[in-house]
């Protein structure tokens, strides 16, 4: 397989790219981002789309395979792998995209989800100490970040649908259509953690304060109906519809852990307690584990998030408040129950290095915004607008923004 088989091939490529640099400018303000901030990370993303490229064709994977079975006329729609396959084919087929250009298709899919990352990144630091935003600008160019969410797979999409999540439930009240869209997206390609989210999704509006309590209590029920009727289809398809007690629970994770042991990436993690369990899902492989440059940068990855979570959690002890309006509920819900199913079922590192950014970005966000000294606010610098929708207490004064957010701070 080759990047590109003919010089029309390469043009599309080249007409891709160029479509995703105007939609980055196009997102920038809804993100309340600067175009430039914009178009430096939409060039950085899309570097990791051609090393991305490049490394499945050298090695194989998912990427390819899933743009060889779009090219099959035999392509059926399903949830999760088939469903790829089948987007995959809209581009492959229908627009006649090279490998390469339909890797770029789904390079502006993990894209948008990296801004949406970033708006919310900036978001809980922009009125915190310099180092504390130079973390949050560290996290967001982070290898890893960029590289499983700029090629052909499930991990692009799902990605997108954890940031514009994230995104969404800042501003819950304005912004659920948006929500919705990201289940769906997440649905599309992994039901279970499409479950996982509505039952975030469900919790959060409860606990929404900036809902009126009408509004809370009609999604609250139309939340719980759907989450009704989607786990149990989430379940079956993770394949877990028959598990109806503890032993053929038990049965299936042991069976899971079996099949995510395949690779050079697999550790036994059957025996590990569950903190255990989850540090070596979170955090490895760590420095002294190193074996090669890839995993060399994963180890330094995992050594920026080791060091936010031990300062955000010391923070989380010592009950320091983000000061923020968000609503942290559907964060801690969906983040905290897929990092244990998760953990749970994935004894693969690569695999586990790959799919927490399914829900790493929430628990970022959550311990980011309670570390860093807060600095007083300059008006000059940042819009009262935005001043007053952070400082929900009401100690200032003002319009609202309709966003919340502040705009043009780097």
């Amino acid at each position: 397989m080759e990047l590109f088989s003919s010089v029309l091939q390469l043009f599309s490529a080249v007409l891709v790219f160029l479509v995703g640099l105007m939609i980055s400018i196009k997102l920038a303000k809804y993100f309340e981002l600067s175009e430039q901030r914009s178009i430096v990370i939409y060039f950085w993303h899309a570097i990791f789309c051609l090393i991305y490229a490049n490394y499945a064709i050298a090695n194989g994977g998912d990427a390819t395979q899933y743009y060889l079975a779009s090219l099959s006329p035999n392509i059926n729609f399903y949830f999760g792998t088939d469903g790829v396959g089948l987007l995959t084919s809209l581009f492959s087929v229908g627009l006649g995209l090279s490998f390469f250009g339909a890797c770029l298709i789904f390079n502006i899919f993990g894209f948008i989800g990296l801004l949406a990352f970033d708006g919310c990144l900036r978001f809980a630091t922009w009125n915190k100490s310099r180092n504390t935003r130079h973390l949050a600008n560290l996290i967001i160019f982070l290898p890893s970040v960029s590289f499983w969410s700029s090629g052909i797979g499930k991990d692009a999409l799902s990605f997108m649908a954890t940031c514009l999540a994230l995104w969404a439930v800042l501003g819950l009240n304005g912004r659920t259509p948006l929500m919705i869209f990201a289940v769906m997206v997440m649905l599309f390609v992994r039901p279970h953690i499409a479950g996982m989210m509505i039952i975030g999704f469900t919790l959060a509006y409860p606990f929404d304060a900036r809902i009126t309590m009408k509004i809370r209590l009609i999604f609250t029920i139309i939340a719980a109906i759907v989450a009704a009727s989607l786990v149990p289809f989430a379940l079956e398809f993770a394949g877990v519809g028959e598990a109806n007690d503890v032993e053929s629970l038990n049965s299936y994770i042991g069976t899971r852990q079996g099949d995510n042991m395949e690779g050079g990436g697999g550790v036994d993690i059957a025996n590990m307690s569950w903190p255990m369990k989850l540090v070596t899902y979170m955090f490895r492989p760590m420095i002294f584990e190193v074996n090669s440059l890839f995993s060399l940068a994963a180890a330094i990855d995992n050594l920026i998030l080791l060091f936010l979570f031990i300062a955000g959690g010391r923070m989380l002890f010592r009950r320091v408040r983000s000061g923020l309006s968000e609503n942290r509920v559907f964060m801690w819900a969906y983040a905290i129950l897929a990092w244990l199913v998760l953990a749970m079922t994935t004894a693969n590192l690569g695999i586990a290095l790959r799919q927490k950014w399914m829900f790493a970005p929430m628990l970022i966000f959550l311990l980011i915004s309670l570390i860093g000294h807060r600095r007083e606010i300059n008006r000059t610098l940042y819009p009262s607008a935005a001043v007053n929708a952070t400082m929900s207490n009401g100690r200032t004064g003002g319009r609202k923004s309709t966003s919340g957010l502040p705009t043009g701070s780097t």
